[in-house]
């Protein structure tokens, strides 16, 4: 069930900075996706916002994708097909539009299923998604381990770079040993579909928390859960800054010790050389989604802020306005519903109420919704069992999307 909310600025910060209140209505909007659609994904470029989500009939699924327009969603457009993909609610597809008008997208071709083994494979469009070209892969490691949780970026000029989790150092059956460990690696292309490199940017980090990717004016920073020898995972970043790498640096030292993964990663969204991050943790035995901010392009972040009232499941998402503030969503129980919401953050760091989107129960709210910002809207998307009947029967999962607004 969609609620109709409003999105209203700080009035403390108002009242200092001297700026009008931001609000938005959120309003329910047709869906492009069709039924059994799930795995969610917004991208966003200079034409607007793109929506990808995965399809399934039977065995077989489709990598399918709208563009966000003045009158509704695009035309559906499909990337790819196929019964061997490797399907996961957290390790999603992403399809995204280039500055040149060119499409790239990802997917996941399972490589050996008893071992939750996949490979990325890429594929990319120049003529409006009408034809695409043979899909390929960035690793060439040749093993049947994990290879997921991609983040696609365009590169500083030209040219298409994406960062993923690796598993060629870990032995299939020991996912969580200490014998091996899951790498952050990097691979770029340049603008006619070469590969320039391959490189390895971290070593060790958690096995299969999300990553995120942002361009600020300053170059590309990635966000990622990383993992210390002594099983500390919080969240760390990596600047591309002059052609080179930096090492990884912790946003926040939360200390979170886990001897599992907790399949929960960072959401990062960027204007010029401001940056805002958000991110599950667990303190006192709860769960807590936070958000940061950056001024400088990622190299220091502000004060934590705490974003959820009671407890959070975290499926973070972030999203920055024209204003230098930040919408901020996450998953937390309440009320025994699952309930999407979300909060602004204001460029001080105060905070907006906490605002509902969307709530189910009985599994009817699933997956890691997104947000997504351009120019003055905000878009909303993720997955729900909508009921089929008076009776409140849960129907066939199927992406959702509402818009809003943004006044300031």
């Amino acid at each position: 069930m969609l609620g109709v909310v409003i999105l209203a600025g700080v009035v403390a910060a108002t009242a200092s900075c001297g700026r009008g209140a931001a609000d938005a209505k959120v309003e329910p909007m047709q869906s492009p996706a069709g039924p059994n659609s799930g795995q969610p994904q917004l991208t966003v470029s200079a034409r607007g916002i793109l929506l990808s989500w995965i399809e399934q009939d039977g065995r077989t699924a489709s990598l399918k994708f709208a563009e966000r327009t003045a009158s509704g969603w695009s035309q559906v457009r499909t990337v790819a097909s196929g019964d061997d993909w490797f399907i996961s609610a957290a390790d999603v597809p992403s399809v995204m539009r280039l500055t040149d008008g060119a499409f790239v997208a990802h997917w996941l071709q399972q490589t050996d299923p008893a071992a939750e083994a996949y490979d990325l494979r890429l594929s990319y469009s120049s003529d409006e998604a009408q034809t695409w070209a043979t899909s390929f892969t960035p690793h060439h490691d040749g093993t049947k381990t994990q290879h997921g949780f991609a983040s696609l970026f365009e590169m500083p000029g030209a040219g298409l770079g994406l960062v993923w989790l690796d598993g060629r150092a870990m032995p299939p059956d020991q996912e969580h040993s200490e014998h091996g460990s899951m790498s952050l690696r990097l691979a770029t292309f340049d603008r006619d579909w070469k590969q320039t490199s391959e490189a390895l940017l971290d070593p060790r980090v958690c096995e299969c928390c999300p990553t995120t990717a942002a361009a600020t004016a300053e170059g590309v920073i990635t966000a990622f859960r990383d993992r210390s020898a002594d099983e500390v995972r919080d969240i760390a970043v990596v600047r591309l800054e002059n052609g080179n790498w930096s090492e990884p640096t912790s946003v926040h030292e939360d200390d979170w010790q886990i001897s599992a993964c907790p399949v929960n990663g960072p959401a990062m969204s960027a204007r010029g050389r401001e940056i805002a991050i958000a991110w599950f943790t667990v303190k006192n035995a709860q769960g807590q989604t936070y958000a940061a901010l950056s001024r400088d392009a990622g190299r220091s972040w502000g004060t934590a802020i705490r974003l959820d009232e009671n407890g959070s499941l975290g499926r973070v998402g972030i999203a920055m306005l024209g204003d230098g503030s930040a919408v901020a969503t996450w998953v937390e129980i309440a009320d025994q519903r699952a309930q999407f919401r979300m909060r602004r953050v204001d460029p001080s760091g105060a905070t907006g109420p906490v605002l509902n989107i969307a709530s189910g129960t009985g599994g009817r709210l699933s997956g890691y919704p997104r947000v997504a910002a351009h120019e003055d809207e905000l878009v909303f998307a993720w997955t729900e069992r909508v009921p089929t009947d008076a009776g409140g029967v849960a129907g066939p999962a199927r992406v959702q999307t509402a818009a809003a607004r943004v006044r300031h």
